[in-house]
């Protein structure tokens, strides 16, 4: 069985791959002061509740935060007596190289995502992942990385509004019943939702007019069903996308005996 983790700024995500399906996924806030002992007193508690026994061969770890890479290394290493493969390190391997300017370093949740678009849907198309940044992601026709855009966040955008102006309100983010609020919660849930709407749209579609060719678009992050409801923004949405890619990347470097 293989542990594939996906660590966020804002969540982590450990995942436990029977070599045919997810097992179970289980989410976590990231906090990159969690010892070892803790992910393990977290991850076992949980693996009780869905009365599972794993047995771990191997870890697999997508990072964006740094710091809490130690402390997954030393938690695979003291429970499952394994070393994990950390995607984006020197020593993984990427089944196609991205293709970026020197010196660039992708996060390693968008080659995940690069790797399982590929292999799901084919090339020449673009990942649009709603997380802590909302990302577009562009995959090319053998599979490549070539590059993509960041955006702020949904929450965070939301999250600075509250913060930035004294008299708004924190509001959850869904779908309003109409475009022009009349009071303020409506006002910044139109704001936000359509907003996203707009500009989704927009930059996938200036990504196809530069691209030059057809694409398809991959929707995944928790956020990404909600955005649907409002436009066709996606052609499929893969709310596993890239734990599939960590698991292909795992097993594209044992297949080259890079384990």
């Amino acid at each position: 069985m293989l542990l594939a983790i996906d660590c966020g700024n804002t969540n982590t995500v450990f995942s436990i791959w029977d070599g045919d399906k997810f097992l179970c996924t289980m989410r976590t806030s990231t906090h990159h002061s969690r010892t070892a002992d803790a992910y393990f007193t977290w991850f076992s508690t949980l693996l009780n509740h869905y009365r599972i026994k794993p047995d771990i061969t191997g870890v697999v770890v997508s990072s964006t935060v740094p710091r809490v890479v130690w402390n997954l290394r030393v938690f695979a290493d003291r429970f499952f007596g394994c070393r994990p493969l950390v995607v984006g390190k020197p020593d993984c391997l990427l089944p196609v190289a991205p293709r970026v300017d020197q010196g660039a370093n992708p996060g390693p949740d968008r080659l995940a995502n690069a790797v399982a678009a590929f292999e799901s849907y084919g090339g020449d198309c673009m990942v649009v992942d709603f997380g802590t940044a909302t990302n577009i992601d562009v995959v090319a026709h053998d599979g490549a990385y070539i590059g993509g855009v960041i955006a702020p966040g949904v929450n965070l955008s939301l999250e600075a509004l509250h913060q930035g102006a004294a008299a708004l309100p924190h509001v959850d983010v869904t779908q309003p019943d109409k475009v022009i609020g009349t009071n303020t919660v409506e006002c910044i849930q139109s704001g936000i939702f359509w907003g996203y709407v707009g500009l989704v749209q927009g930059l996938v579609q200036k990504v196809k007019d530069e691209y030059g060719l057809p694409m398809k678009v991959i929707g995944t992050g928790g956020l990404a069903p909600l955005f649907e409801q409002g436009a066709h923004l996606y052609d499929e949405i893969d709310h596993d996308l890239t734990l599939h890619g960590l698991v292909r990347i795992y097993n594209y470097n044992e297949e080259q005996g890079n384990l």
